[in-house]
């Protein structure tokens, strides 16, 4: 990837983040530097953006090995040393450069828009650090990092092979219904043996979490949370109604869906092993080889093609190693992730590929997070690169949407690539609907301090009454219904962040309506958004993709429609 950014030379091309000694120098030299004029403020702003840079890649790179090699105690130790050695310094060291920032007199020669979100945020951080939150947060990576090992560590023995649970996955889609029960129960079974484990990891998460907000004065997480993630632009009041909103307008087609479903299937009742086979019987979608990642990698490339050279030129070069870790193994992280290479400007995907229909997905979901940062990274501050997390999201939810009309790449039969586009609209409905489950419950966990597990328990069953299905049959298997949320790695890893995704599906879906009326303009209009990383508000760069920036019931409505019209095209 191109590096725009003039390097001014403040940080050695071997500095080493690695141990904080070699940082500190650096950072005291910022803190101590006189900002005489607005010409030094800007070069004290360049040389503190350099040195974040280094030592952020260095962290990422750290992340991404432990979530690589999750058994390789080596690998964790290097990761957990910049966890617990590195971090927990730099903050107080940022947080006072922080201050020096907010107090300085040279930055009224800085003023425009470009700055005022820089402004805005930094006042946020100023406001909420506090030194007795260093350690807490520490501790919840670490904690993460144990939740991630145990899921990482499951495997289980069908079919004379041992399987992670996300390659069990694919007998999900089989047509063997007896099968499908089996590999279904081995591995909520697998799950349960972990269950008092998570549970206790999540309860610490949670302690700690309620006390890092009364440590900064808010009277719940949840408050302190909303105000610590930037959210400006939107209340919780707005969150509950997109909850709302999909109750009225979502979980009923979902359910009419399923109804479909269970009568194609011509079984009595659906249950949770059906819910993902084919309802006709057709045998699974297996777009590529679980062993060829390469392949599957080209092909993808392939599609970017069709949708836009510069994409697929981007996309072409991504190498596998450097920016690409795709298979699914034992002692891997489950799920997938983009990660930016701050210092050398590149973008990381990690995922777990098991040949499924899934997967190409992911790939695209990522593969969008990936463009986005290229086309941002050219911003030479890492401060305002980038966008907030509600608009990340629609960069790789366009890129699911925009792909979808593609999937004959994957597929020699031209039905096939049909059926994976109607799993694909139907999967944007049901992921609506879970991100209003999962969203409820973190407003419900983190206003509820406190409260006991059977409550905990209680509340996530009452979200999953409202927003799932009511065709499943959970009979039998209330134990496994209660547990569902620890498959969720947001709610461990990345807490009150789930709703990004509704908001950017919706505007996601706005982007796909505007590519099938103007594909040119939709693009231009997307891409120069991915440009203005995070120089503007979250606001703008929904008008500038040309969607609205809005997800009541009103909005909602005319996509779901849309949607609804999309699927009367496509045969079951």
């Amino acid at each position: 990837m191109t590096q725009t950014t003039i390097d001014t030379g403040y940080v050695p091309a071997e500095f080493d983040p690695s141990d904080f000694a070699n940082i500190e120098p650096l950072l005291n030299e910022l803190a101590g530097r006189e900002l005489t004029d607005g010409e030094a403020f800007e070069r004290w702003l360049a040389d503190l953006s350099q040195l974040l840079e280094a030592v952020y890649e260095y962290g990422s790179r750290a992340n991404i090995n432990s979530a690589c090699h999750t058994d390789d105690e080596a690998i964790e130790r290097v990761y957990l040393d910049y966890v617990e050695q590195v971090q927990p310094k730099l903050k107080p060291a940022l947080f006072a450069l922080q201050k020096k920032y907010i107090a300085a007199g040279g930055r009224g020669a800085l003023r425009g828009e470009r700055y005022e979100t820089l402004d805005r945020e930094w006042r946020v951080d100023v406001e909420l650090f506090r030194d007795e939150n260093v350690p807490l947060e520490t501790e919840d990576l670490k904690l993460y990092n144990e939740y991630a090992k145990l899921c990482g560590a499951m495997t289980v023995e069908f079919e004379g092979r041992t399987l992670t649970l996300q390659q069990l996955g694919r007998y999900q889609e089989e047509t063997d219904r007896a099968k499908r029960e089996r590999a279904w129960r081995l591995g909520a079974a697998r799950r349960l043996e972990d269950r008092d484990a998570i549970d206790a990891i999540f309860q610490t998460m949670l302690d700690q979490r309620q006390q890092v907000g009364t440590n900064a004065g808010f009277g719940d997480y949840r408050d302190y949370m909303w105000k610590r993630k930037y959210r400006f632009d939107y209340t919780p009041g707005d969150c509950l109604a997109f909850g709302d909103a999909v109750a009225e307008l979502i979980v009923p087609l979902n359910d009419a869906l399923d109804v479909q479903r269970r009568e194609a299937l011509g079984v009595e009742v659906l249950r949770p092993w059906d819910t993902a086979v084919d309802p006709l019987g057709r045998p699974p979608l297996r777009p590529f080889d679980e062993k060829d990642i390469e392949g599957f990698v080209a092909t993808t490339g392939a599609v970017f093609e069709r949708i836009s050279p510069t994409l697929a030129e981007q996309f072409g070069r991504l190498k596998m190693g450097d920016n690409l870790d795709l298979d699914s193994r034992m002692g891997k992280r489950p799920g997938g992730f983009q990660a930016s290479l701050e210092r050398s400007r590149q973008p990381f995907i990690f995922m777990n590929a098991a040949g499924l229909q899934r997967d190409v997905e992911t790939m695209l979901h990522e593969a969008g997070h990936a463009f986005h940062y290229v086309a941002s990274c050219a911003e030479p501050l890492l401060f305002l690169r980038h966008a907030p997390l509600e608009f990340c999201e629609v960069a790789s939810m366009s890129m699911e949407l925009l792909g979808m009309d593609h999937f004959d790449a994957y597929y020699d039969n031209a039905d096939e690539a049909q059926r994976a586009k109607r799993v694909h609209l139907e999967g944007t409905l049901r992921t609506l609907a879970w991100i209003a489950i999962i969203d409820g419950y973190q407003h419900w966990l983190y206003t509820h301090a406190g409260h006991t597990l059977d409550e905990r328990t209680a509340a996530w069953c009452g979200l999953l009454d409202r927003f799932g299905s009511s065709q499943v049959d959970w009979g039998g298997l209330t134990t496994e219904r209660e547990a569902m949320w620890h498959r969720q790695l947001h709610l461990f890893g990345c807490p009150w962040y789930y709703i990004e995704y509704g908001i950017a599906q919706l505007g996601a879906l706005g982007v796909w309506l505007n590519y099938k009326r103007d594909p040119e303009k939709s693009l231009a209009d997307l891409r120069k958004a991915f440009a203005l990383g995070g120089t503007v508000p979250l606001p703008e760069l929904f008008e500038t993709a040309g969607v609205p920036f809005r997800f009541d019931a009103e909005a909602i409505g005319p996509l779901v429609e849309a949607v609804e019209a999309e699927l009367a095209t496509l045969p079951q």
